[in-house]
């Protein structure tokens, strides 16, 4: 598995060249080629200037995309690593699923690109959108936050995050994988304060219980990869509990599989995998069950 090719994705607002860099690690696990890309949309430069698109307006944000990437390629060509690029025109995440699977990449990199509240009503999550078109695992990259925090070297000490189903064992193999830049694995398991209720204290020590052992069984296989891991059992609210895990053990990234659901259940319901990748501080790895892609 590994990764050998990885989709960058910026509209230059949150993710640069330093964002990149910090991604440089991957090399130890066979990274050797970065393609870019920046999709120029014409619905909202026209909504930030306030009247009707204009082609030469598209013009110039492609000539500025463009001089960057040459920038960008030129540092990366001094460190063996081959590029490609796209400048494209039109809606951000079918252009990143088309060019995914053209260039059939091990993973896709993007910053959280924020919707209005309306825009989310209608339209729903771009992330939530992505991982349902494409069957690339996806890094929600939140490399410097508002406060200045920088989130570099992300895949030292991820903490995955497990409900024991398909798209959970999807990301175990792609961890082990990255073995070579793992310095340490926190596995986290959280029981939801709902599925326990009703039950007496006696039945509640045994879920706990059945629920350490197959945390145990996890990192029993990351072990044996000669990855250090250390498991965890939280109860509570999801989201919050990985959030707080994630800072109580000192995450450098957050991982979590996720099968893509349905876009009206994820519109209305909201998700796990939604929730940490638009509202964590913490970069997060989405590793999909996989499937067919949809570019269109």
């Amino acid at each position: 598995m590994g990764i050998k090719k990885l989709l960058f994705v910026t509209q230059f607002e949150e993710l640069w060249f330093d964002a990149l860099q910090s991604l440089m690690d991957l090399r130890k696990a066979g990274l050797n080629h970065v393609v870019f890309i920046h999709v120029v949309d014409r619905d909202k430069v026209a909504m930030r200037r306030g009247k009707g698109y204009l082609k030469g307006e598209e013009i110039k944000l492609k000539e500025m995309a463009n001089v960057r990437f040459i920038d960008w390629a030129e540092a990366l060509f001094e460190q063996g690593m081959e590029v490609g690029a796209y400048i494209l025109v039109g809606n951000l995440v079918p252009k990143i699923v088309s060019a995914a699977q053209e260039e059939d990449v091990d993973l896709i990199v993007t910053g959280h690109h924020k919707r209005s509240k309306i825009e989310e009503i209608y339209a729903g999550s771009e992330i939530i959108e992505l991982l349902r078109r494409s069957s690339k695992p996806v890094l929600v990259h939140k490399y410097m936050l508002p406060s200045g925090k920088v989130n570099d070297r992300p895949f030292e000490k991820p903490l995955l995050a497990t409900d024991w189903s398909r798209a959970s064992k999807k990301a175990v193999e792609y961890l082990i994988s990255l073995k070579n830049i793992i310095q340490k694995i926190e596995v986290i398991h959280v029981a939801g304060e709902k599925s326990l209720r009703g039950f007496s204290a006696m039945e509640v020590q045994k879920i706990r219980k059945e629920n350490k052992q197959r945390l145990d069984e996890t990192c029993e296989i990351f072990r044996a990869e000669g990855i250090d891991a250390e498991e965890h059992l939280y109860v509570g609210n999801v989201t919050e509990q990985i959030n707080r895990a994630a800072h109580e053990r000192g995450a450098s990234m957050i991982v979590a599989g996720t099968t893509g659901k349905g876009p009206l259940k994820e519109r209305w319901l909201g998700s796990v995998p939604k929730s940490l990748a638009e509202e964590s501080e913490f970069p997060t790895l989405l590793v999909p069950t996989g499937g067919e892609q949809t570019g269109s």
